[in-house]
């Protein structure tokens, strides 16, 4: 018996405790890089005893396959970013409302930080703990055939996350026709006429090569999205007090590092979009006028049903 005791604790030193994420994030960019460093410095600074393991560019699946993987413990969380997010707790996505914060990242990032307590409690409620959140950047639509006014884009089919009630609204608001897709088919739906259209921040659109595809960039951005660094609960509490101190002090360091660069990856985005001959498209000024009605149609069609009004009147003292 005494035997069996000293291998079990002798088990529980030799064996590091094994963190396995999946991330559509694309291996080779600067948002990767910042993985990898955390990786690196977490191992180090517990001398071997967490280790992550990385999965990029969607080897694991779309978001929700993710998810549903975290949920058996396939693995062991990811960046959820948008809809997959909104599953898990509703109200995160109040930052992402169509026509909000499209105009302000920085009024985007003030709200998540005066919601963060709120959002991470209840993500924690759900099962998840949140080790911070991701500007990920302004959103833009993106589209096969040209368009300069929103009367235009009435009837555009437009890639959407399947049940993704925020979207849906926004479509519904547009009098765009919603084909909901996995977001590793937006590619060849763009190519074979299934779509007109997409959305995703400028960084987005060149990582998942949609630009190879599409010709026009409506040059007024509909959002500001956010992404979260989440890890199962069940898994959390296997881990170290100690070791978990060391995770969130290097992903904190890590998500800042990689919001700062997130903005300038998105500059140069926009330039290289140019560069390689998109054309971004300006609607006039009745358009742009129309976008706080949009807004609150929006807000009318999820308040209560979606978002809470509680998150609803906080995000609007921040604007």
């Amino acid at each position: 018996m005494k035997i069996i005791l000293v291998l079990l604790l002798l088990s529980t030193h030799a064996f590091p405790a094994k963190i396995k994420l999946a991330t559509l994030v694309p291996k080779g960019t600067n948002w990767a890089k910042t993985l990898k460093e955390m990786e690196q410095e977490v191992k180090k600074k517990t001398n071997g005893d967490v280790k992550f393991k990385i999965y990029y560019g969607g080897v694991q699946g779309d978001e929700p396959d993710v998810l549903r993987k975290t949920k058996i413990g396939q693995v062991h969380g990811g960046i959820f970013t948008g809809k997959t997010l909104g599953d898990i707790f509703a109200d995160v996505r109040a930052i992402e409302i169509p026509f909000n914060y499209y105009h302000d990242e920085e009024k985007a990032m003030q709200a998540l930080s005066d919601n963060k307590e709120y959002f991470d409690s209840h993500l924690k409620k759900n099962g998840y703990i949140n080790l911070g959140f991701y500007g990920i950047g302004k959103v833009y639509v993106v589209t096969t055939k040209k368009v300069s006014s929103l009367e235009e884009m009435k009837g555009m089919k437009m890639w959407a996350w399947e049940g993704d009630p925020i979207i849906a609204a926004m479509m519904d608001s547009l009098g765009l026709v919603s084909v909901p897709l996995a977001l590793p088919d937006v590619l060849s739906s763009l190519s074979t006429g299934m779509i007109d259209a997409a959305y995703a921040p400028p960084l987005g659109i060149l990582a998942l090569q949609w630009q190879s595809k599409i010709k026009y960039l409506i040059d007024f951005p509909t959002a500001y999205t956010i992404g979260a660094f989440l890890i199962s609960e069940k898994k959390w509490k296997k881990i170290k007090p100690e070791h978990q101190k060391v995770i969130r002090e290097v992903a904190a360091k890590s998500i800042a590092e990689a919001n700062k660069l997130a903005k300038l990856d998105n500059e140069k985005a926009i330039a290289q979009l140019k560069k390689l001959g998109v054309e971004f498209v300006e609607f006039n000024k009745e358009d742009l006028a129309q976008a706080e009605n949009m807004r609150k149609n929006v807000i009318s069609k999820i308040e209560s049903k979606v978002l809470t009004p509680k998150i609803i009147e906080s995000i609007n003292k921040t604007r």
